[in-house]
């Protein structure tokens, strides 16, 4: 027999640990604005505290916490619309990059400058390594 079978599940024990976690950090769906910001700051609280510890116990809170906060952003958040050259500008800036920073990945220094003053596009192969760089969608310089 197995250990599962032999185990008795007591439900009010469960119910009753349920709501206290309930009560202290929601997990369900996000509905409201409110609710989303709640769980920020709850993500945020548990990130300060296990770090870049995965096998800390609330770890696993944790990554639920996230999925959820990350299905209410995939679903309810829109970035503003802005030029390939505005996102690569506010990234350089975010990242403390200068134009010779990019400039072996993007083709040279004068490129970097014509894609940022807006004399050039950039190309594919250009977008999948300013993606790669700084962890975004190659969609946002597009």
């Amino acid at each position: 027999m197995s250990i599962v079978a032999e185990r008795h599940l007591d439900l009010a024990s469960v119910q009753s640990a349920w709501q206290g976690l309930n009560k202290l950090v929601p997990l369900s769906t996000i509905t409201s604005e409110r609710d989303y910001k709640r769980r920020v700051v709850i993500m945020d609280e548990l990130l300060d505290r296990i770090g870049a510890n995965e096998s800390h116990r609330l770890m696993p809170l944790l990554d639920l916490v996230t999925k959820e906060v990350e299905a209410y952003e995939a679903k309810h958040q829109t970035l503003p619309e802005a030029a390939p050259a505005e996102v690569l500008a506010f990234l350089m800036g975010e990242h403390g990059l200068k134009q010779t920073d990019l400039a072996e990945e993007l083709g040279g220094q004068s490129i970097v400058s014509a894609i940022l003053n807006g004399k050039r596009e950039l190309n594919t192969r250009q977008v999948k390594a300013l993606a790669s760089r700084f962890s975004v969608s190659p969609a946002v310089f597009l």
